[in-house]
Order: structure tokens, then sequence, then C-alpha cells
């Protein structure tokens, strides 16, 4: 059976506690044995089916055990309060893997779905800065960090990464503050990334 047709763009980013640059991409241990990361997406135009989904915010909250590459991550995902209830399902469907994709694949990693939940998302995106607060939950705060040779250093087609569609940027943390479904983390100077992202089946 075809899955529904669907496509997303815009912008995301991501942070996590890992020493930068994140080890768990090339498929290693966390830095300090598990991994608590933050993505934040901004989406500039998408659809599933008739629905659009323009100018939305998605965030996701996952806890790793382990070596993220064996799985049982726990996740949280957190869809814009500005999306009506269609959007909300669709953004559901999409991001929870039922539709396939990118998402699909980062999902299989996941043994529990702590939750889906409406909130104020703000995602701001300047330069080599990205910020993202979800309202009353979380705030993330990131700038790309400087290579040898002036400009950001990036990273392109490691084994595991949330966005496959383009190199990411990498960045360091100026703040990770999370607080939400029994878990509370807050820690600076830690890894990012940052870049454009397609998603589609």
């Amino acid at each position: 059976m075809l899955k529904t047709y669907w496509h997303l763009e815009g912008e995301y980013f991501e942070t996590c506690n890992c020493q930068v640059a994140c080890p768990c991409i090339w498929l290693n241990p966390p830095s300090e044995g598990e991994c608590k990361l933050l993505v934040a997406w901004h989406i500039n135009e998408g659809h599933l089916e008739q629905t659009k989904l323009n100018d939305l915010n998605v965030a996701l909250a996952c806890y790793a055990p382990g070596n993220m590459k064996d799985g049982q991550w726990q996740a949280a995902l957190y869809i814009d309060q500005q999306a009506d209830n269609d959007q909300c399902h669709a953004l559901e469907r999409i991001y929870s893997g039922q539709e396939g994709g990118q998402p699909a694949l980062l999902m299989d990693f996941v043994s529990e779905i702590l939750g889906s939940f409406r909130a104020r998302i703000t995602f701001e995106a300047n330069g080599k800065y990205r910020h993202m607060v979800i309202e009353g939950v979380a705030e993330v705060e990131i700038e790309g960090i400087e290579g040898i040779n002036g400009g950001v250093p990036k990273i392109e087609n490691p084994p595991l990464c949330v966005v496959p569609s383009h190199p990411s940027s990498v960045a360091r943390s100026r703040l990770h503050s999370y607080q939400d479904q029994g878990f509370h983390w807050q820690f600076t100077g830690r890894n990012g990334f940052y870049s454009s992202f397609t998603y589609h089946p």
C-alpha cells in the first residue's frame, strides 16, 4: 500500500549533552554514556494530502540510556499550538513515523513515546545562531563554531543523523534546558547541529 503523499521543508537544529562534535552520529557511545537530545524544526512549506503545514514549529525531546544506535529511546513530541486540529493530526502522523520517510527511520529507535503535546513554540534562526523555546518546558540556544579556515564546519552523510538531506553545521550550545515528563536537564557548551531540511516519504 502506497504511503500518503507528504512533503516538509524548512530549518532544523538540535542540541544534546554530548561533547562537540557528538560521537553518536558515528555510532559511537555518547560522551556521558547516555544522550539527552532536543530537536527543533521550523516548517517553511509543507503539506500532508490537502492539509497545509506552512510556518509551523515542531520539537522532539529524546532520552537514550546508552548508544543511540541500540535504540530504547524515550521520546516526547511537541506541536505548535498555532496548528489547527487537522494540522496537528497531520504532524503527529508524520513525526510519529506513520507516513514513512526519515521520521519513520528515527522512530524505529524509539521504544516509548511519552506523548504528543500542544505547546507555544518559538523558533529563531539568524546566521549561525539558533534559538527555540517550548513555553514552560524547554529553552535551547546554539551558535555555530568557527572552523580553521573561517566559516562553520559541516558534517555530511554520517551513519546516523536527524537530517540526511543537507550537510549539518557544527555548533555549541549556549543553553540547553528541559523539564518535563520526569526529566530535568540543564547544561551549556555541548554539541549542536543545524541545517535546512527536506522530508518526504
